[in-house]
């Protein structure tokens, strides 16, 4: 079996087959990251297109090409917040919504807590080091990838990744921020989910 590393160089020598297998192991990963960040299938597929063009552009000038991805995560995270931004500049208006028609006080506090509380578990993810930040967004993606995709994708054990997962996310949950945010059930519900 090539590793990903000779795949990588081959593919930045012009190896049209070796880009084709580089795109056949990481493209599952690049649309679950981008999905993942509740963009639509055209935006989730301009952030794909993006990150391979990003790819092409850098492809001969990766450090660790085994981990190309690691690279490839980061870069489909990175072009996924930046179309987020976009989209979030151009709401759409909606003529069958009633503007005039006042906001129900409990809506307004519900969602007053539920931004809150989203607000605080970015922070403290932001605070997680690269590593958990890009295993979390790998295995909480939409649809989900299987251990064996993420570990060919990190270069990591399978073994390793669910206790990898369990401290990522223990540090999460330690974070006072979140913790000040999140209600007793919901962090229980957060250890349910982590087992």
């Amino acid at each position: 079996m090539t590793s990903v590393g000779a795949v990588v160089q081959a593919a930045a020598s012009g190896d049209a087959g070796a880009w084709g297998k580089l795109v056949d192991q990481f493209a599952r990963l690049i649309w679950a990251i981008a999905r993942s960040h509740g963009l639509s299938v055209s935006d989730a597929d301009d952030v794909v297109q993006t990150t391979w063009l990003r790819l092409s552009e850098h492809l001969d000038k990766l450090r660790d090409p085994e981990r190309v991805g690691a690279w490839l995560a980061v870069t489909a995270r990175n072009e996924s917040l930046r179309q987020v931004r976009r989209v979030r500049r151009d709401v759409p208006f909606d003529p069958m919504v009633d503007v005039r028609r006042p906001a129900l006080v409990g809506d307004i506090d519900c969602a007053m807590l539920t931004k809150e509380r989203d607000q605080a578990l970015w922070r403290a993810f932001k605070t997680l080091p690269p590593n958990c930040r890009v295993l979390l967004l790998m295995l909480h993606s939409d649809p989900a990838l299987s251990y064996e995709e993420v570990s060919a994708s990190l270069a990591i054990p399978v073994g390793s990744i669910g206790p990898t997962r369990g401290r990522c996310l223990d540090r999460l949950r330690s974070d006072t921020g979140l913790q000040s945010c999140i209600h007793d059930d919901q962090v229980g519900s957060l250890r349910r989910n982590a087992s």
